[in-house]
């Protein structure tokens, strides 16, 4: 049997074609070529259309279905994953209300801050373990107070993945770790938060019924199967957010096992099996793929918007148009470690998590006209990544986890040689570097759905490590990271 997985990105939509049987990769696309567009009518907005998702997933699979020929029949399970803390809206008629709100929108980030104060901390800590922040609660609230003819028309609410499982099997449906998501779930009843509901001023029914993570969560319709070329009745077996998926493709799903991603966005995530919190919220805790009342499996997550996202603006607004990312990692190589003293700080993507919704935007310090080049700059902006990464990574310690090994796939930025070496000398870990992507492991994940695979080391056989990186003593890097802490902090007390 072949089991395809879909990543719903920002920037764009992946598929990979996995032989269930040998556990190997057969075919995997990506569309458009460049990345998508991200509406953004205000400062500090970001939208997407989810029917410009479709048509991308479309043009993905033809992708795919080019390589593979007849064998695109054989897909027996479908899993999802796709870009977190989303809005997507229908009305009745099952049809689109407006675009979605995405994960880096920061409209919210008020409503949420004022929702804490009311609820108190006690409660939204005690059972949210989180602020109801800038998450999708929050989104859905500005639609509320600013939209009240949209919002009086809406039937149903989704997560991005939620709307691509709908548009395929018709049917509507969310999952308990995607509520969580969302800071609809009260992690002391075990249930949907009715205290949040009622604050916010939300029907219950406005929330899909839930499915299992891994289970059968729909067919795949008539009508969609003749469009995609699949049988219909094809299962969606596997959903889960992008980052509890990049965990669950490494393997990553007990305790103390830390996963890291630095695509768009860059995430470090830790499992564990106690309801832990950061009590300043910069830090979020999320129900994991694998969590059971018996054998609770938690995931604490922080997040830097600006990752891929800064060397994407970077290369596309000053490399030209014949520069591609692995000439930039050469270029930047030209530089030495500390970049001789220039700072980047990359906080130029919406409010960040880890500086409390704080949004100070991008910039770049100690500029010096007669030593700084284009290599200084390509390097200081990797290792900007690399430390505002290492502060949220200071605070999930601060909650309990401990970092000594960092399993990431060998894609985005971890391609780079400088990135990976950087985060490792700075954060002190071992990285394991392996041959896999979020789509792969959504096609396990739907394998085990389907109960194709029996245990996840079945589903794990043929997954390898590619690559480790040691952490090295670098101490200019290390006094480089301190200096950048400080001026970090004087921007914080300026915004």
């Amino acid at each position: 049997m072949i089991l395809l997985g879909i990543d719903i990105g920002s920037s764009s939509i992946k598929v990979n074609l996995v032989d269930g049987e040998k556990g190997i990769s057969l075919a995997n696309g990506s569309y458009p070529p460049k990345e998508m567009e991200i509406i953004s009518k205000r400062s500090d907005w970001a939208e997407q259309d989810p029917e410009v998702w479709m048509n991308n997933l479309f043009k993905a699979l033809e992708m795919v279905k080019a390589k593979v020929g007849s064998r695109f029949q054989e897909i027996g399970a479908i899993g999802i994953t796709y870009q977190m803390h989303g809005l997507v809206a229908i009305d009745k008629h099952r049809k689109l209300i407006r675009n979605a709100i995405i994960w880096c929108d920061s409209r919210a980030v008020g409503i949420g801050e004022e929702a804490f104060a009311d609820l108190g901390e006690e409660f939204c800590l005690g059972h949210l373990l989180n602020s109801p922040g800038n998450f999708t609660a929050s989104k859905l609230r500005w639609i509320k107070l600013f939209e009240p003819e949209n919002f009086a028309r809406i039937d149903k609410i989704m997560l991005p993945g939620d709307y691509i499982a709908f548009r395929l099997t018709g049917d509507i449906a969310t999952t308990e770790s995607g509520l969580s998501e969302g800071i609809f779930w009260d992690f002391k009843e075990n249930g949907v938060s009715e205290e949040l509901l009622a604050y916010y001023g939300f029907d219950r029914n406005v929330l899909p019924k839930v499915v299992g993570t891994f289970t059968e969560q729909g067919r795949v319709s008539v009508e969609m199967a003749n469009k995609l070329g699949i049988k219909a009745g094809t299962p969606i077996s596997y959903r889960a957010g992008d980052q509890p998926n990049n965990a669950f493709s490494l393997n990553v799903m007990e305790p103390g096992e830390i996963a890291a991603t630095a695509g768009t966005s860059g995430v470090v995530y830790g499992v564990t099996d106690k309801k832990e919190f950061d009590p300043q919220s910069r830090v979020n805790t999320f129900l994991h793929v694998n969590n059971t009342l018996q054998n609770p499996r938690l995931g604490i997550l922080m997040c830097l918007n600006s990752t891929g996202i800064l060397n994407s603006w970077i290369k596309n607004q000053f490399m030209g148009d014949d520069m591609s990312y692995e000439k930039m990692n050469e270029i930047a190589s030209m530089a030495p470690s500390g970049s001789e003293g220039l700072l980047v700080f990359p906080f130029g993507n919406g409010a960040e998590r880890i500086l409390q919704n704080k949004n100070i935007g991008a910039s770049f310090h100690n500029i010096n006209f007669n030593i700084h080049n284009r290599s200084h700059t390509l390097r200081a902006m990797q290792e900007g990544i690399v430390f505002a990464l290492n502060y949220g990574i200071e605070i999930m310690k601060g909650v309990g986890l401990e970092i000594n090994v960092v399993k990431a796939g060998m894609a985005n930025m971890f391609l780079s040689h400088i990135f990976r070496q950087t985060f490792a000398d700075i954060s002190g870990a071992r990285i394991e570097l392996y041959n896999t992507d979020g789509a792969e492991g959504a096609a396990r994940g739907a394998g085990l759905g389907s109960n194709y695979y029996k245990t996840k080391q079945e589903a794990f056989s043929k997954l390898e490590i590619v690559k480790e990186v040691h952490p090295r003593q670098n101490e200019q890097l290390l006094i480089g990271y301190e200096i950048w802490k400080k001026k970090l902090a004087d921007l914080l007390d300026l915004s």
